[in-house]
């Protein structure tokens, strides 16, 4: 899945492509690789009409205008779009304006193509999206909607950096631990597409602790202190993934005392800051449409943009009483058709506390349902208490806990939970979510947990993804633990003298594992006990 770049190139460049957010971090490495040398690459984009500035995130928003609705002249960026993408349409906006012009505008913003490129139900190669758009709007593919910010940061970075390109320097992108392979062979294949052939994958919850590593490097063993397991809780916009991350100290060893190991990983979970803003759209809705008639879902997804600004406002430190949010009307009606309401700082607290991260017992599983809730096409999770999905995770990982926290076998009904927590994503730019998630884990454990400083929940997994690449060079301390999961094989055994039959008559599936979990990078397996013969003219 991974090519080693070439060694003649100047930076190591990490890139958090993220549901909301796309954000590019690098480190000239010219010189030599020092991992305190790290910084975020400000990415040009329209801001308004006509307008270029650059920002430290690139909303992972594209909009596609109607014939005649934005001057050729408002669109132009600083370097030439001839080099467009194969498949793509004209005129597309991405970034800051793309996500302000889709809050007035109903049907024509692509959202969350991150989440996508998970969607195991939808063909993600071909043009679904915008979902739900509006009549004659043109659609592209997730994964070229995904190609399209990658192609973007390309394109930004090659402006600014004539005589070092983008697609030559050493580049690592990040994913949820969560995707599967077809998720991850997607990324790359929007990576390729973008003109990015050699990349590496990192899960973006290990980023995040390299990330923490690189800034702490001198002070970790202290400010791990007697820690033994680390808690990564990453709650984006789309995803919420959780690693289990073992901490060991050898005071023997003077040159590495501390070393982390992966050992738990968590299933998929399509629930994060977008959930939030989908349930204050729902409030919002009711209020305005007092009728009961519901939106339809491009006037939702236009009202989702505004109760994003409204929860971001309203879950700062030094936030308003109140916002407004409003949907525009259509066509003739824009401006008479306007409806508004106000979206108070007491209820959107309550509703991200209380919906998202409740007060819980550990017992407190979450409520499965007979499916997942789907809006906008997106099988979201079905229970929205993230501090619920934490609880279930623990529970299936326990032995692993209970290894790592080196627990002897006299306490039996325990159930053992980490030490440690490094809280990572947007949400947790919110003192109010940083602080509640906190507390629900210190309950849990009958004593207060070890918090690890982020000061960048936002930039953290861009800087992460640049600290691996360090780290793969030998520079900084590397996480082990290997593959997440184990890689089979699957074999037709129907007509095999070694096919078994179930219980209920069925034969059971067989298999090859290629790749064991836990394997580490750059290790070769031999199956050497078995010999297998090759079927000829036949899918395997």
């Amino acid at each position: 899945m991974s090519n080693k770049p070439s060694s003649t190139a100047r930076y190591l460049v990490g890139i958090d492509l993220g549901t909301t957010h796309t954000v590019v971090a690098y480190s000239d490495i010219s010189q030599g690789i020092n991992p305190e040398q790290l910084s975020i690459f400000e990415i040009e984009q329209l801001v308004a009409p006509g307008k270029v500035a650059k920002r430290p995130l690139l909303p992972s928003f594209r909009y596609h205008p109607t014939e005649g609705e934005l001057a050729e002249q408002d669109c132009l960026l600083p370097w030439t779009t001839s080099n467009t993408l194969f498949g793509e349409i004209n005129h597309v906006v991405i970034g800051e304006w793309a996500r302000e012009l889709g809050s007035k505008v109903d049907g024509r913003l692509i959202t969350s193509a991150k989440s996508w490129l998970s969607h195991l139900n939808v063909d993600r190669s071909a043009a679904i999206l915008p979902w739900e758009a509006a009549e004659g709007v043109e659609k592209v593919s997730p994964v070229l909607a995904s190609a399209s910010y990658l192609n973007h940061v390309r394109q930004a970075w090659d402006h600014q950096h004539p005589n070092d390109l983008l697609h030559e320097q050493q580049i690592v992108i990040t994913v949820p631990a969560s995707f599967d392979e077809v998720a991850r062979t997607l990324t790359v294949e929007a990576a390729k597409l973008a003109g990015l052939p050699d990349i590496i994958l990192l899960e973006e919850p290990q980023a995040v602790c390299y990330a923490w590593q690189a800034k702490n490097s001198q002070e970790a063993k202290t400010l791990l202190g007697d820690s033994r397991l680390l808690l990564v809780c990453d709650v984006g916009g789309g995803t919420t993934d959780l690693s289990l991350i073992r901490i060991s100290i050898d005071s023997n060893n003077s040159q590495h005392p501390l070393s982390l190991t992966r050992i738990g990983v968590g299933d998929h979970l399509m629930l994060g800051g977008d959930n939030i803003d989908l349930a204050l759209a729902h409030i919002a809705e009711q209020r305005i449409t007092r009728s009961g008639k519901k939106l339809n879902t491009a006037s939702l997804s236009q009202l989702i943009q505004q109760t994003r600004k409204a929860k971001e406002l309203l879950l700062s430190e030094q936030a308003p009483d109140s916002a407004k949010v409003t949907v525009l009307g259509s066509g003739a009606r824009l401006i008479g058709g306007a409806k508004s309401c106000d979206l108070s700082r007491e209820e959107v607290n309550d509703i991200a506390l209380d919906g998202f991260f409740p007060q819980c017992l550990l017992d407190d599983m979450p409520n499965k349902r007979h499916a997942a809730i789907v809006e906008f096409g997106l099988p979201y999770a079905a229970d929205p208490a993230i501090s619920k999905h934490i609880a279930e995770f623990l529970h299936h990982h326990q032995a692993v806990c209970k290894e790592a926290l080196n627990t002897g076998d006299s306490i039996e009904a325990k159930t053992f939970v980490p030490d440690a927590l490094l809280l990572n994503g947007g949400v947790f730019n919110s003192p109010v979510l940083f602080q509640r998630s906190i507390d629900v884990l210190s309950q849990w454990r009958q004593t207060a947990i070890t918090s690890l400083d982020n000061p960048h929940p936002d930039l953290a997994v861009a800087y992460g993804a640049v600290a691996y690449g360090m780290a793969r060079a030998g520079a900084q301390l590397k996480i082990g633990g290997g593959s997440a999961r184990s890689y089979f094989l699957s074999i037709d055994s129907s007509d095999s003298k070694e096919s078994k039959e179930s219980k209920d008559g069925n034969v059971a599936q067989q298999g090859i594992c290629l790749l064991p979990k836990g394997h580490e990078e750059g290790e070769e397996i031999s199956l050497t006990s078995r010999r297998f013969l090759l079927s000829l003219g036949q899918p395997v």
